[in-house]
């Protein structure tokens, strides 16, 4: 039998969640914590990723170690503690900063289908990663990625394209990742043989 399921997402152990959705067939790996975002379908992290405020597309091979979403500190006052807006850590008479916890949660990052996050890198909020985008190991993403570009370093820069970019455009309207189950099984010894273009021949409608 399959180890993952349309119907419960694979959780190992020790995963923290926190307002999180999960799409069919998604997988979250030991110790990851994943708070205030949602995983499209067939989405995956591996071992203690840690992602907030974040909105994952379908498809998308996220490595461990990662961060994406990650939460920042105030830099123009007095202090940039978290005593700030965790007040009610440190005193019985205050409340915590909603307004700050609410402006943090509206800096999304987004990350498209078909992408792959590598080992250990950083995806900074409000970055947006195209659809078919790479980011090498260890990266720090501070500007938005193009469809299928590989970026690399600190901060990260485009190492070069993962598709020309009239095959990427292509890719993007055919947009297999919204494909049922059924279709995608019938069509795996495709994925696996064909190139990109041949597939793209194939299959363009």
């Amino acid at each position: 039998m399959a180890r993952l399921t349309a119907e419960t997402p694979y959780l190992h152990p020790d995963v923290e969640l926190t307002e999180t959705t999960l799409g069919r067939y998604v997988e979250i790996g030991r110790g990851s914590r994943v708070a205030h975002s949602s995983f499209g379908d067939y989405s995956y992290c591996d071992r203690y990723a840690d992602v907030a405020n974040a909105t994952i597309g379908k498809f998308a091979n996220i490595a461990a170690f990662t961060r994406i979403g990650a939460t920042d500190h105030p830099l123009d006052t007095a202090a940039c503690h978290h005593f700030l807006y965790r007040s009610a850590d440190y005193w019985d008479d205050v409340e915590n900063d909603t307004a700050f916890f609410e402006h943090r949660r509206s800096r999304r990052a987004r990350v498209g289908h078909d992408t792959w996050i590598g080992n250990g890198a950083m995806i900074k909020p409000e970055v947006t990663l195209g659809d078919g985008a790479v980011v090498a190991a260890g990266a720090v993403v501070t500007k938005d990625v193009a469809p299928y570009t590989i970026v690399a370093g600190t901060p990260a820069r485009v190492l070069r394209r993962r598709q020309p970019e009239a095959v990427a455009d292509r890719l993007i309207a055919l947009a297999w990742w919204d494909w049922d189950h059924a279709t995608l099984r019938a069509r795996l010894e495709d994925f696996r043989a064909l190139s990109a273009e041949a597939f793209l021949e194939k299959y363009e409608g």
